[in-house]
């Protein structure tokens, strides 16, 4: 296996972790952290098969993904998003470039926004009682999937 199939491996390796976290969010409103640090730790080796230097390269990853973190560990702080899902947008920030990223937390923000339109709407047609618990892993793991297929896979089409 070359190094550019390798890449592909990983790549489907992430979008197969990136589903299973969107599920199981819709499921248990939880995102294991078994399955955020298997999606960290496939970081390395995709900075591996891409030929990254150590530096800056690859400290450059880990510094954005580091604050990446600590944006959204307030978000979490204030009640507004879910520990697994500030520690899942850390992990996927350790795969992407930054411009990447700002694309996913855009995409991110505009499915974040609609589904939370659908869930109070659901609310309100069920009439149900309660604070509305959005899943945004859900937008999470859909704005992950449309930075691979938009930036790294569109591309060879």
């Amino acid at each position: 296996m070359n190094g550019e199939q390798l890449i592909y491996l990983l790549w489907g390796g992430l979008a197969i972790a990136l589903i299973v976290a969107a599920i199981t969010d819709i499921k248990s409103r939880h995102i294991s952290n078994k399955l955020n640090l298997a999606i960290a730790l496939g970081a390395p080796l995709f900075w591996i098969a891409s030929d990254m230097t150590f530096w800056p390269d690859m400290m450059w990853q880990i510094a954005v993904a580091a604050v990446v973190f600590t944006i959204f560990a307030g978000f979490f702080a204030l009640g507004a998003m879910g520990g697994g899902d500030v520690k899942l947008l850390a992990a996927i920030a350790l795969w992407l470039h930054w411009l990447s990223l700002i694309q996913l937390l855009v995409v991110m923000s505009v499915a974040g926004g609609a589904l939370t339109l659908l869930m109070i709407a659901a609310k309100k047609i069920q009439k149900t009682k309660g604070p509305v618990k959005v899943p945004y892993g859900v937008a999470i793991s859909f704005a992950g999937l449309w930075v691979i297929h938009e930036r790294y896979i569109n591309h060879f089409t």
